[in-house]
């Protein structure tokens, strides 16, 4: 229960820090469908199985997040050995902030 709710608190937290740095792109990485069942303000969706075709301008930090964390993770390696600024911040559910969509 305790872990439970540090990694929310965790997300929570990263999620305000790319809300807070300017110029940022937040990209969710899960499926359309995902996407549109609730995402975090201002989050772009760049599935996974599409990332490595993306156009992501230099220099801008990069935010990514997917539903438990697995594809956000690779989506920040690949990005990282691509040269670009990105942070993973893990998975998204159990989340309980502001959300755009869904239900």
């Amino acid at each position: 229960m305790i872990f439970s709710s540090l990694f929310k608190n965790s997300f929570s937290s990263a999620a305000e820090r790319a809300f807070e740095t300017p110029d940022a792109r937040i990209i969710d990485v899960r499926t359309p469908a995902e996407f549109a069942s609730g995402h975090l303000p201002g989050a772009e969706n760049i599935p996974l199985d599409t990332i490595a075709s993306a156009k992501l301008e230099g220099g801008k930090k990069l935010f990514v997040y997917c539903h438990s964390g697995a594809r956000s993770a690779r989506a920040v390696a690949y990005l990282k050995s691509i040269g670009a600024d990105a942070v993973d911040l893990g998975g998204i559910a159990g989340y309980k902030g502001k959300l755009i969509g869904g239900k």
